[in-house]
């Protein structure tokens, strides 16, 4: 046998050897994490495969991570896709679909989306499709970027210098745009709080408009806004590309705030429940290695890859490991604000950060002011399955909160989030669009 594949178009004996051994490595993988044949007994995931949407976010690092080092293969899932998609709008669509829809089954997904999505807030005709949340995928991570004309008033957590540029700009006939990623969704309402607090008004005072994150410097570049917020590596390429600064990282709004989550559609968890917590434990296991130090530099070559976030990796390596430069003159070194994936219960997706989400999103007019969001929230978060797969994983006691809430929450501007009274919140808000 001729050791290139030949004209005929037959492998080499080097390629068969090389899918022989990864075959094996799979096997090997497999008893290891179900041993003395749990397969044959029926104690494995009931399908192999999924199929799991991503934009392209350093949010959505656990998937890549999981799909390179093979630990969906490894928890019985080798056929799991990870697939790129356009939009978070798109994410919607194809989540609708399903799989058996040339859809997707879930998601790295905005933690608000599977409430919009369940509710049927956001879809085709108002009909719900089912969703469940089964894990966070990460904390913090998020900026408000700014662009350069406003480089003199190197805006920071307060907003209210901001407020002034704008309306000047404004009474010269110019449009001002704030642009986030999808209406209800996080960055929406990170921009949203951080204007607000500083007496901006994101439905009068400036015109929001949705753009997805991997086309946020381009739209920036020609000037199609004056701010955005997006997840990372594009709030760092902005500054490389010297078309604007950071204002604000989100978790200096909030600190050690939700982002995304892992998704999924109801209907395939509840048809095979083993192959969600499989799913689930494998996005686990690289949550814990993508959150250690030693680990960020290939976690940056990993995500920059042409089929994960296809960027430079210098545009993702310094904000990944905790180095922000704002654009500013502004260096932070070791920010306490990085990206978790893992650590302070990062993974676990407490019920009480559900709320705030839905809390906000009916101060913003996407339901209605007596919707019931403890009742969506019992339905939607799935923690039980995280706590499931926790256990499996033999993950330290230290590492699985004992409770579904965090307790009250404290933002920047001194205001206070209590999950036992979300209407008292609303009250303590001035800019809403509900009365509270």
């Amino acid at each position: 046998m001729t050791n290139t594949k030949d004209s005929t178009g037959k492998l080499s004996r080097r390629q068969i050897l090389k899918a022989g051994a990864g075959t094996a490595a799979l096997l090997a993988a497999a008893k290891l994490n179900f041993p003395a044949g749990a397969f044959a007994q029926g104690a494995g995931p009931e399908v192999t495969g999924a199929k799991l949407g991503f934009i392209a976010l350093s949010d959505a690092g656990p998937l890549f991570v999981a799909k390179d080092k093979g630990l969906f293969a490894k928890h019985g899932m080798p056929d799991v896709e990870v697939q790129k998609q356009a939009s978070w709008g798109t994410t919607r669509d194809n989540l609708v679909l399903g799989s058996e829809g040339n859809g997707i089954d879930g998601a790295h997904i905005l933690t608000p989306m599977p409430y919009l999505i369940s509710s049927g807030k956001v879809t085709q005709n108002n009909q719900p499709t089912p969703m469940y949340i089964l894990a966070r995928l990460n904390l913090d991570g998020q900026c408000i970027s700014v662009a350069k004309e406003y480089a003199d008033l190197k805006l920071s957590v307060d907003s209210s210098p901001f407020k002034v540029a704008l309306e000047k700009k404004k009474a010269s006939g110019k449009a001002i745009k704030a642009a986030m990623t999808f209406p209800g969704g996080t960055h929406d309402l990170w921009i949203r709080y951080w204007l607000a607090a500083g007496g901006i008004d994101p439905d009068k005072d400036i015109e929001t408009i949705v753009v997805p994150p991997p086309q946020m410097v381009a739209n920036m570049k020609v000037g199609t806004m004056d701010c955005f917020c997006v997840g990372e590596p594009w709030n760092g390429q902005l500054v490389h590309q010297e078309i604007g600064y950071t204002a604000v990282t989100t978790g200096e709004l909030w600190n050690k705030h939700p982002e995304k989550s892992l998704g999924m559609r109801a209907a395939f968890v509840d048809k095979y429940p083993k192959a969600a917590q499989a799913i689930t434990m494998a996005v686990m296991e690289a949550q814990q290695w993508a959150d250690k130090m030693e680990n960020k530099d290939e976690l940056a070559a990993i995500m920059g890859r042409r089929q994960w976030i296809n960027c430079p990796v210098e545009d993702i390596a310094d904000r990944s490991k905790g180095k922000f430069d704002y654009g500013t003159g502004k260096v932070v070194e070791n920010s306490p604000h990085i990206m978790k994936y893992w650590s302070d219960h990062a993974s676990y997706p407490f019920k009480s950060h559900d709320l705030w989400f839905m809390t906000e999103d009916i101060r913003w007019g996407k339901y209605a002011p007596d919707f019931d969001s403890k009742t969506l929230v019992g339905k939607v978060n799935r923690e039980d399955i995280w706590r499931d797969a926790a256990k499996a994983l033999g993950v330290a006691a230290a590492d699985i909160p004992a409770s579904t809430s965090r307790g009250k929450e404290t933002f920047f501007d001194g205001k206070v989030f209590d999950p036992e009274n979300p209407a008292a919140y609303l009250k303590s808000l001035t800019i809403k669009r509900i009365e509270a």
